[in-house]
């Protein structure tokens, strides 16, 4: 699993960085921290989820770059594309709402373009967190790495309970049950 964002205590409480929220809150779940891998330029950590070992990783590269990242570790490990799930913020959708799905475009977002990019393939899954839209294109960039209001964070917050809750179906391959919980609640 892979939580997208941008390294920093400047950026930790911006929206673009759901992603690391994300697999940060999956890591304390399981007990677990993460911890500083050169070779993948990441921060990375491991979990159990109900008996099954899943990779928690957190590229440093920032969002433009996670491909390096990503790939680096992808080709060590020799992990197909079709089992990476890729947490990302997603701009499409409203604060509280949280998305899953396999393959798909970039939409605009530079995280998953250069993911694409370097993994060769759009074949990846993708939990795609709502984090809502400005309104006008062109206040996206401002928008993203700004935090969310009080009552955005915890809208925000709500879905990455509801996406933590469905993890351990999802590394079982029960990838539509998790999708039906997800896509069905309020």
């Amino acid at each position: 699993m892979v939580g997208l964002g941008n390294p920093g205590s400047e950026y930790e409480p911006t929206r673009h960085n759901a992603g690391f929220w994300f697999v940060d809150d999956l890591a304390r779940r399981c007990r677990q921290e993460f911890h500083a891998e050169p070779r993948f330029h990441s921060e990375v950590a491991r979990c159990q989820l109900d008996g099954n070992e899943c990779r928690l990783q957190k590229p440093l590269t920032f969002m433009n770059r996670s491909g390096q990242a990503v790939g680096a570790l992808m080709r060590f490990f020799k992990i197909p594309v079709e089992q990476i799930l890729v947490v990302h913020d997603e701009l499409d959708l409203e604060p509280g709402t949280v998305r899953l799905k396999k393959g798909g475009g970039h939409g605009g977002h530079n995280g998953l373009r250069d993911l694409i990019s370097h993994l060769g393939s759009k074949d990846f899954y993708r939990l795609r967190i709502g984090i809502g839209h400005p309104g006008h294109r062109d206040q996206v960039v401002d928008y993203v790495l700004k935090k969310p209001s009080v009552s955005d964070r915890r809208l925000i917050e709500d879905a990455i309970c509801d996406a933590l809750d469905v993890m351990p179906g999802v590394v079982e391959g029960q990838i539509e049950k998790a999708m039906h919980t997800l896509h069905t609640q309020k």
